[in-house]
């Protein structure tokens, strides 16, 4: 029988494919009419089509399978690459197509079956100098060959990479000090992608076939366990703020350009008032680093200053647009992620002691219930005198040693007075204040008590923000207005049954009516004020920074930068931005809540049953005296809202969000 031009018999030399591998064989004996019984030099017999026989070792039989081993001595000497080249330099630029006979000859002077299966050998292993077109090759043209060359120096080099990807997995589990370059992240992509993302990633299978190449399981926290094994992430990695896709870094353009926006000494186009006579306070945390509001007594008007950002941002400029798609500063146990570059947030932004600085400043005098009797708004300079923490002015206060924060705290205690006058609902829930110390994971869980100091900056803050409101409505300026409709209040027979206190301020607090950003001016229900806006945190909402623009224009009598219709459709866009950052806030607070009673988990608390989630249930929220915290727990046995119990954890896992109590008799 005839394959191709070659006879096919009894001890012919055929060279065919398993799996894909190249085999040599002699033919044993016909197998019907479309196989043949081959057997390979190992001794293992095939069948073979006629049509996987890729050549046919032409002019030799051979005895038996085991004469293959000494066909192939002669043949392997004969395969030197470099062959080929030498060849497709002559033929390619003749343009000539060869046999596999021709190439025999031009390589080895001869033709014998060694020399002849040599040349066939190299022709279909040659990827790059030549083609096969029936039983004659091409020379490949001299751009395509150097274009194939270049492929192959990229499949060499990515194969490389891979070779060191997996040299240094082993290496890292192996607990040795690895730099991971940009190729290598992009291969761990999809295990970053899986463990982020868990079933959602569409890069699934790729991450469980690595994670079973290292014999881990194929499941999200597998992949978030092995991430941390190699030093990509640390323990307390926050998943929520990956999920989240909120930028935490600022562009290197835009660093360059608040960099040189500070250096450029631009010109001041607003006319300010001179107030850098007045004697300022600065009140806030002492972690604070964004100082965007001080507070001044002249004797007869009380000063708020606003930090103006306003002086170094356009609207629709760079440092504009990266706002506006944050919408927020976010902050988080971890630190902060600034709306603006730190530079400008921390620096000429903010009002720093003893810094002459640019403002926005609200003079307002009160008539003797606390109403607003005149005020006026104008852009300022002034010098912060005193940089002072909560405590600080707490203390000061009772020294009674600085006249004018005395007579500040005055005023905030009238105009609370008057605000209860109006209805204004005062709640009293303690905030728990988070921090993680950078470096080490230390957890530091404060409960921020409602302090007089507090209070104080609060109403401040509120009577700004009624200023601002109350102006832009008399002069009929577009801005972004706080709402709150009157709330459903449980009836004072309810509430007496309650216990005074965190129960039943979390009672009022639940029925309050949501806030609202609106265009049109209607009443905030829970501060008691006909109109109201929030102006007194422009480095930090960008909504505030709006009411800036435009108040800041009015004064000026140059034209408002946005209409209402260009308001609207800016709030609305802020909208997702600012429910990531609510979200990203609650599962961060929530994660660190967790992770600090797992780190006291034999502690025994003092807690009280806040309210019932579902009472059908026996599903309750729960509320930890000494941490501020509100938590959920499934109680065993009958109990009431408001009652003192003492808890302990069961079981939490801060990852999972898992958190159980049970009751300490």
């Amino acid at each position: 029988m005839k394959v191709g031009s070659m006879s096919l018999d009894r001890g012919s030399l055929v060279e065919f494919r398993v799996n894909g591998d190249r085999c040599l064989g002699v033919v044993d004996r016909p197998e019907g009419k479309k196989f043949w019984q081959v057997i390979d030099q190992r001794g293992s017999s095939h069948q073979v089509k006629l049509g996987d026989i890729s050549f046919v070792v032409p002019e030799i039989t051979l005895p038996d399978y085991q004469s293959i081993a000494d066909f192939w001595e002669q043949v392997e000497p004969l395969l030197d690459p470099s062959g080929i080249e030498l060849a497709w330099e002559l033929f390619g630029s003749e343009a000539h197509a060869i046999t596999v006979n021709e190439l025999s000859q031009f390589l080895f002077s001869q033709t014998t079956p060694p020399a002849l299966y040599a040349a066939h050998y190299l022709l279909s292993q040659d990827k790059l100098y030549f083609k096969c077109k029936g039983d004659r090759y091409e020379p490949r043209p001299a751009s395509q060959v150097e274009s194939l060359r270049h492929q192959q120096q990229l499949e060499r080099e990515r194969a490389e990479q891979q070779r060191l990807f997996w040299q240094k997995l082993r290496d890292r589990l192996q607990g040795q000090e690895i730099t991971w370059s940009d190729s290598d992240y992009s291969r761990l992509q999809p295990l970053i992608n899986y463990a982020v993302h868990g079933e959602a990633c569409p890069q699934k299978s790729s991450a469980q076939e690595l994670l079973a190449q290292l014999n881990r399981p194929k499941h999200e926290h597998a992949a978030f366990d092995l991430l941390v094994d190699l030093g990509i992430w640390t323990v307390h990695e926050n998943l929520a703020l990956l999920r989240s896709n909120v930028p935490t870094a600022f562009s290197a353009s835009l660093l360059s350009y608040a960099e040189t926006l500070t250096q450029s000494g631009i010109t001041d186009d607003a006319v300010r008032l001179d107030l850098t006579h007045l004697q300022v306070y600065t009140i806030d945390d002492a972690s604070t680093r964004e100082i965007d509001d001080g507070l001044s007594w002249d004797g007869r008007k009380l000063w708020i200053h606003i930090a103006d950002p306003t002086r170094w941002v356009a609207p629709s400029d760079p440092l504009d647009r990266e706002a506006r798609q944050r919408g927020t500063s976010i902050y988080l146990p971890t630190g902060t992620i600034y709306m603006f570059p730190p530079l400008l947030a921390e620096g000429v932004m903010s009002l720093v002691q003893g810094q002459k600085c640019h403002a926005l400043s609200f003079g307002v005098e009160l008539d003797p219930t606390g109403a607003i009797a005149n005020y006026e708004i104008c852009p300022s300079y002034i010098v912060p005198t005193y940089r002072l923490t909560y405590e600080d002015v707490n203390q000061l206060l009772e020294l009674g040693v600085e006249a004018d924060l005395t007579a500040i705290a005055e005023l905030a205690r009238r105009r609370s007075q008057w605000r209860t006058a109006q209805g204004a609902i005062n709640i009293n829930l303690p905030e728990t204040q988070i921090k993680v110390k950078e470096g080490s994971a230390e957890i530091i869980l404060e409960m921020q008590q409602n302090t007089f100091a507090r209070q104080l900056v609060a109403e401040m803050m509120i009577l700004a923000g009624e200023v601002a409101a109350t102006y832009a409505h008399r002069q009929q300026i577009p801005i972004p207005y706080r709402t709150q409709a009157p709330p459903e209040l449980p009836s004072q027979e309810e509430l007496e049954q309650l216990p005074l206190g965190v129960v039943r301020d979390f009672a009022i607090c639940r029925c309050m009516s949501k806030g609202e950003i609106s265009m049109h001016p209607a009443p905030h229900a829970g501060l008691g004020l006909a109109l109201y806006t929030q102006a007194t945190s422009p480095i930090r909402r960008y909504t505030d920074l709006l009411v800036h623009w435009q108040i800041k224009a009015h004064l000026s009598h140059q034209p408002l930068p946005f209409s209402p219709e260009q308001l609207d459709v800016l709030i609305k866009g802020l909208e997702p931005a600012i429910a990531t950052a609510t979200q990203l806030e609650r599962q961060t607070q929530r994660y660190w809540s967790l992770e600090y009673l797992r780190r006291h988990q034999e502690q025994v608390w003092q807690v009280v049953v806040l309210d019932w989630l579902r009472e059908q249930e026996k599903l309750g929220l729960i509320f930890f005296q000494d941490l501020g915290l509100k938590l959920p727990m499934r109680f065993n046995r009958h109990v009431m809202i408001g009652d003192a119990l003492l808890v302990q954890v069961s079981e939490v896992n801060p990852r999972q969000d898992i958190i159980t109590f049970h009751e300490v008799t």
